[in-house]
């Protein structure tokens, strides 16, 4: 098993929609930051990454088909490089507006304190190097979004036209299925994990 689809697009672009369709379609569990809580020994090869230090991406990547979302889009190039064969897949929203209002009210919004802040220091402190890594801070709404399509930019210009897949949440299953080669599945294709879920999920709402 080896990795087939490399995501390039940053967080709250549909990534989570993502890991189940690509899942449904390559047979096999797709990398996403949630598999970072699974896996709390990633974490510093993670911050290995982001200070471009070398990293045994087939070690991290061990029993995966794919990677999806943060961390990975913060260091793509690298990912990329150690999968040459394997499509990069861009996801985008509508536009820098949309994206900025999911990811402001989500990732990047303050938690409630809690019980567990300890246990997950280490976890912040990673996001926080991938955030900085790419530009994104949840106090700059116009730093945020120069970041966001200069990232956006740079994967268009670097990758060949003939590996980069283009999608957003809208699109469903045909730009994936044709940049894959693969048929159309006959079900709905797994929108999830709306602004709303999240902020539930987090206790965001409860602020």
């Amino acid at each position: 098993m080896t990795i087939r689809v490399i995501g390039a697009g940053l967080g709250r672009t549909g990534t989570t929609s993502l890991k189940m369709a690509l899942e449904r379609l390559l047979d096999g569990p797709c990398y996403h930051m949630i598999e970072v809580f699974g896996h709390p020994e990633h974490i510093p090869i993670w911050h290995a990454a982001m200070r471009d230090e070398p990293v045994d991406w087939a070690a991290v990547f061990d029993g995966f088909v794919a990677v999806v979302d943060y961390p990975g889009a913060a260091v793509w190039r690298s990912i990329a490089a150690a999968y040459p064969d394997a499509p990069v897949l861009l996801s985008t929203r509508s536009s820098t507006d949309a994206w900025w209002r999911s990811a402001s009210s989500t990732i990047l919004a303050d938690r409630p304190p809690g019980e567990e802040a300890d246990r997950m220091a280490p976890w912040k402190a990673m996001s926080e190097a991938m955030l900085a890594r790419t530009g994104v801070h949840g106090e700059d709404e116009a730093g945020s979004k120069a970041a966001y399509v200069r990232h956006n930019a740079e994967v268009r210009a670097e990758v060949p036209a003939q590996r980069i897949i283009e999608w957003q949440p809208e699109d469903g299953w045909a730009p994936l299925c044709a940049g894959l080669d693969l048929p159309v599945p006959d079900e709905p294709f797994p929108h999830t994990n709306t602004t709303a879920d999240f902020r539930a999920m987090t206790g965001l709402d409860q602020q």
